[in-house]
């Protein structure tokens, strides 16, 4: 293989993956360090948290699209993605797998022993979030709980310890994950009805499904809010708050039930300025309360 064959090939296993939306559980990955440090990690805790989120995300990604090769050759909307289209093997797909999780532990190994610990728990919840629309409507709750694992992995990193850690942080993570995720789904309800597959969209039709997201919204913000209650935050934190809240909101605007035509814009876009506007504050809090 060339190069140009080496550099598309890559291309086209990142865009499988959807490596760029790694930028979704990264911001909260680096949240829960900074509260941990009181301010900024060490570089060299930064980069092994980078490589470990970085390493955690490809591996379930990869996973998840190797597991559901299946069902999404049947469905048209992701019939075009690299595996069902062939431009990715089998064997080029588990390989990638096999090398970021590889990555993962070595990233947590290299932090600290209470790290490597709770790595095959964080890693294997996560691939197991794959098969739990075979079962379970509340597949989007497992994948909130298995992104919650995202702070927690920054703060032990910094600590060592799981003492003092803000479990409300991962609870806002939980809900915040699961409300959108939730919404996502309804591009695939009908679709999933029909292949026997389970999502609260599939259950409980799209209406409903949307109440029970904004819910979960609900819950997230709430979380978020006691976090900085619980930090003992400034105000920096909660202005980025209400931006983070208003964007939310603008979310459940664009997007309605009825109407799906901007959910990819809605989802990509503005998940993305939620968790940079809520680390960016916290930041800024952390920053402002050493003055």
């Amino acid at each position: 293989m060339n190069f140009v064959s080496l550099k598309k090939k890559i291309e086209i296993l990142l865009e499988m993956i959807k490596f760029k939306l790694t930028i979704f559980a990264l911001p909260f990955a680096f949240m829960g360090a900074m509260l941990a440090a009181d301010g900024l990690p060490s570089l060299r805790t930064a980069f092994y948290i980078l490589l470990a989120m970085g390493g955690a995300r490809t591996c379930a990604m990869g996973f998840n699209r190797i597991v559901d090769q299946r069902f999404d050759a049947a469905n048209p909307r992701t019939a075009s993605r690299a595996l069902p289209a062939g431009e990715v093997k089998p064997a080029e797909a588990w390989a990638l797998v096999i090398i970021a999780g590889l990555l993962f532990f070595f990233a947590c190994w290299s932090l600290n022993s209470l790290t490597l610990t709770l790595s095959p728990l964080a890693l294997g919840l996560t691939l197991f979030y794959s098969f739990t629309k075979r079962f379970t409507a509340l597949c989007h709750v497992v994948l909130g709980a298995a992104l919650a694992f995202s702070p927690l992995g920054g703060w032990v990193a910094v600590n060592g310890s799981l003492s003092g850690y803000p479990a409300v942080l991962s609870l806002a993570v939980l809900f915040w994950v699961a409300g959108f995720d939730t919404i996502y789904a309804c591009l695939d309800a009908d679709f999933d009805r029909n292949a026997g597959l389970r999502s609260l969209p599939s259950v409980l039709g799209r209406r409903r499904a949307f109440r029970l997201a904004g819910l979960f919204h609900l819950f997230a913000f709430i979380f978020f809010g006691l976090t900085g209650v619980h930090c003992g935050l400034n105000w920096a934190y909660y202005v980025g708050l209400v931006f983070a809240a208003g964007a939310l909101f603008n979310q459940h605007r664009l997007v309605r039930p009825n109407d799906l035509t901007n959910i990819q814009a809605s989802f990509f876009s503005m998940n993305g300025f939620i968790s940079v506007v809520l680390f960016t504050a916290t930041f800024t809090a952390l920053y402002l309360n050493k003055l």
